[in-house]
Order: structure tokens, then C-alpha cells, then sequence
């Protein structure tokens, strides 16, 4: 994700268009329109075939507003997807902090091993949530594995569940042992649930794209008003057609991407959330609360070693 300050530098900020995937897909295309365009002015200026090219141009300005209904409704379903996954990470935030201070103050004093159990295993919750909704759990990144835990692990095709299940085993057990009492197993439980609520809501905003015949209805759509702009164009406009098809193209054809790229916000395009990123903020709060001490490093080896 690009981190930018609103109102800082406006030329710096555009600058960020030229370093983008999706800017290079539009500008590829937009060159493409250009090329069509100029090919067809030059086509009808070459044979004069401006006495066939008779056309109102309000037909363009009526599809232009259908259009942008379409547009409008692309961008804001996308940017729901984005903002609603945002809250989900922020919601998780908030819970894992929680979490960790119930942990910290309901356990005994002395129970160092339940405050590093927990830290490693919320930390990985964090950490496996984020590359699960990409392309699966790398373990490398998880903190402080066991080679027990990365052998149990490597069977499981869903990390983030198996973690979750290991945290409530061990709170379920302290619970019968009566290291914690019942009202305090009601409240844990309840933080330890809104990881699992936080996971199921990630992975429909995943599984769950805009339907495919509008996505590719749109794309038609947009396809066809670009090819027949020049129609319109042309007699009025002459050569300059040309800049202004691929202007149009350019708008057009950019807010679609755009909503593209933020409709899945868990990816590493430059738009997506930084999940990483804040699942390793998560990992410094739950090891600065439950062991009072600097953050664990970040090579999950070195932490392996400290800890045990």
C-alpha cells in the first residue's frame, strides 16, 4: 500500500501513477486506442468519408451517462470491499490487544509459559491470516515454530484454524485445571471467537468478487464506447480525436481498473491493505504486553532460540 500524506505534494503524488501495475495496463491501452483512433481519422481524411460518418453526437452523451451509472456503482462496490476489509484488520487489532491483556492479567503471576504460548500463537494467527488470504501460509514467517508445530502444521491446509484451535485447547485446559475461573473463560472466550468472526469475514470480502457477467459486461461496454468514440468524433474534431478518444479511454478505462485492483484488498498490489504489515504491529503489541519486553526480532529463527 502507498502511505502518502493528503494535500502534501501534488506532483510528488501523481508520480506514484508512473510506478503502478494497474497504470501500466491503462496507459498500455489507452496507446492501443490512440493507434485505432489515429488509423481512423486518417483512413476517413485520406478518402474523404465524411459524407458517411453523419452522426448526433448526443447518442455518445446518453451512453456516457448509462456508463458512468455502471462505473459508479463498480467503484463504490469495490471500495466497500476495501474499506469493510480494513475494519475487519482494525477489529482485529483492537481483539488481539484485548486478548493478550486478558491473558497477561487473568493467568497466575508466575505462568511465564502460558504468556509465551499465547504471544507466539496470536502473533502467528496474525501472521498466517494475512498470507492465507493471499496464495497460503508461508511458515517460514511464522514466529517461534516448533519443528513439532511445522511437521503438525505442514498436514493442515487452513493455518489460521489450527492456530485458533491450539489457542483454545490451552484456554480450555487452564479452565478446567481452574487456573482461570469461569467468568474470566466466558470473557477470553469471547475475544478468542472474534478471531475466528474476523477470518470467516476476510474470506468472503475473498471469495466473493462482483458477478462475473457484470464485470465482463462492463468491460464490453467500455470496449465498444471506445472503438465507436471516433465515429462521433471525427467530423467535428478532425486529428484531434485522436488525444481526446484517448482521454475519454483513459477515464473510463482507469476507473474500472482501479476498482479491480482495491476489489481484492488483501493482495501486494500497491493499493491493497498492508496486512503484513499490520499483523507485524499485532506481533510487537502481544510480545511487548505478555513478556514486558522489546519486541521479538524479526527472524522468526532467532525468536525460536530466545524463547526456548
Amino acid at each position: 500500500m502507498i502511505l502518502y500524506k493528503s494535500n502534501d505534494n501534488w506532483f510528488g503524488d501523481m508520480s506514484h501513477l508512473f510506478r503502478s501495475w494497474t497504470m501500466t495496463k491503462i496507459f498500455r491501452s489507452v496507446i492501443g486506442i490512440g493507434v485505432y483512433a489515429a488509423a481512423f481519422v486518417w483512413v476517413v481524411e485520406t478518402y474523404q468519408w465524411h459524407d458517411y460518418l453523419v452522426m448526433d453526437t448526443m447518442m455518445f452523451s446518453l451512453l456516457g451517462v448509462i456508463l458512468s451509472i455502471f462505473l459508479g456503482f463498480r467503484t463504490n462496490t469495490a471500495y466497500d470491499r476495501w474499506w469493510e476489509a480494513r475494519k475487519q484488520w482494525g477489529a482485529l487489532v483492537n481483539n488481539t490487544r484485548n486478548m493478550a491483556i486478558y491473558v497477561d492479567s487473568m493467568w497466575p503471576a508466575e505462568d511465564d509459559g502460558i504468556r509465551r504460548f499465547m504471544a507466539r500463537h496470536i502473533a502467528n494467527f496474525c501472521i498466517a491470516l494475512a498470507e492465507h488470504l493471499r496464495q497460503g501460509t508461508d511458515l517460514d514467517q511464522l514466529v517461534g515454530v516448533s519443528p513439532e508445530e511445522r511437521a503438525y502444521y505442514e498436514t493442515k491446509d487452513h493455518i489460521p484454524n489450527f492456530i485458533a484451535l491450539r489457542i483454545y485447547q490451552r484456554m480450555a485446559e487452564a479452565h478446567r485445571r481452574g487456573d482461570i475461573n469461569e467468568g474470566d473463560y466466558i470473557n477470553i472466550k469471547a475475544q478468542h471467537q472474534s478471531l475466528l468472526d474476523i477470518l470467516g469475514a476476510c474470506e468472503r470480502i475473498k471469495k466473493t468478487p462482483i458477478p462475473f457477467s457484470y464485470a465482463v459486461y462492463l468491460k464490453i461496454f467500455i470496449t465498444a464506447y471506445g472503438v465507436l468514440l471516433p465515429l462521433g468524433l471525427e467530423s467535428s474534431f478532425g486529428w484531434t480525436t485522436v488525444p481526446l478518444t484517448m482521454l475519454v479511454f483513459f477515464a473510463l478505462l482507469g476507473v474500472e481498473l482501479m476498482g479491480e485492483e482495491i476489489e481484492d484488498p488483501f493482495g501486494l498490489d500497491c493499493n491493497d491493505l498492508p496486512t503484513s504489515s499490520i499483523a507485524q504491529t499485532i506481533r510487537r503489541n502481544v510480545f511487548e504486553i505478555l513478556e514486558d519486553r522489546t519486541p521479538a526480532p524479526e527472524d522468526p529463527r532467532e525468536l525460536y532460540t530466545k524463547i526456548f
